[in-house]
């Protein structure tokens, strides 16, 4: 509906008011719309550099599989005949769809959180306004969802094409890699917010990160580990998400130990919440 101004030869579009923009005391925002605003302002700033990230996401899986599954594959499957009777590209590659969740949920819980609260202080700016430290918490580790389900879901499309996956239960993979890579988030947030610099992701990076790529059941069964090594690898969240990711790319039909792999990364993902709540709120708020 338009109208007409005080100057005959202009008009102006005049919408009726409704929902928030009626007259009169608006009604505070619920928990949804302010984790909404928060996830809003991410994928904006997400916005001015997709283009490279896609890119790289199709690039990533591309290159392990050419390394990892059909090079060194070859010559897993001439000498030994796969690993636990099938191929290696279709053993290794659900534990990598497992593995690169667990790297971008780092990449993402470092430095960039580090830099929210630190360098650019956007975390405080945020709870300057309405926001509480849930939904500040809550919506960043929404958007970086959004990424792994993204990143993951792209993977396995691009593994599918090789011939990597023995089932269409693979695509249990995807939650099952969301799951996995928020285990690590969370706790990642947690730590994020008690550091004082980024001096210690280096530390974490070289004996967390590519520790738990090597000694987690990615690229060879866990059971080949010496004995004192396999109950540390049993208890990281890697290792159930590879197992989880293994058994759907294989159609292994649920059982009680996917279970036990499910709660185990559930109970990262509170415990880290819990904690991440906590050093965020302590940091940011007075």
């Amino acid at each position: 509906m338009t109208t007409p101004t005080t100057d005959p030869g202009t008009r102006v579009s005049r919408t009726p008011a409704s929902g928030r923009l009626v007259h009169g005391p608006r009604p505070a925002l619920g928990v949804a719309e302010r984790v909404g605003v928060v996830v809003e302002y991410h994928l904006l700033v997400y916005g001015r550099t997709w283009k490279g990230s896609i890119i790289g996401r199709f690039l990533s899986p591309l290159f392990f599989l050419l390394a990892m599954g059909l090079g060194l594959g070859t010559l897993v499957d001439e000498s030994a005949g796969g690993v636990d009777g099938i191929p290696y590209l279709q053993y290794v590659v659900p534990g990598i769809v497992a593995f690169q969740a667990m790297w971008l949920a780092f990449n993402e819980s470092t430095y960039v959180v580090m830099g929210y609260i630190k360098w650019n202080q956007m975390y405080a700016a945020m709870l300057a306004t309405p926001l509480r430290v849930t939904e500040v918490l809550g919506g960043h580790l929404a958007v970086i969802g959004v990424h792994l389900v993204v990143a993951t879901t792209i993977f396995v499309a691009v593994a599918a094409l090789f011939g990597a996956f023995a089932s269409w239960w693979v695509l249990l993979a995807i939650p099952v890699g969301l799951l996995t890579g928020l285990a690590f988030a969370t706790p990642t947030f947690a730590l994020s917010a008690r550091l004082d610099n980024d001096n210690g992701y280096g530390i974490l990076y070289r004996f967390v990160i590519t520790p738990l790529m090597l000694f987690s059941g990615t690229f060879f069964p866990v059971d080949q580990l010496p004995p004192l090594l396999q109950p540390v690898a049993w208890v990281t969240p890697l290792w159930h998400g590879v197992e989880l990711s293994r058994a759907a790319a294989t159609g292994t039909p649920p059982d009680w130990a996917a279970l036990g792999h499910l709660a185990v990364l559930v109970l990262y993902v509170v415990v880290g919440w819990v904690l991440a709540h906590r050093g965020f709120t302590r940091r940011l708020t007075p």
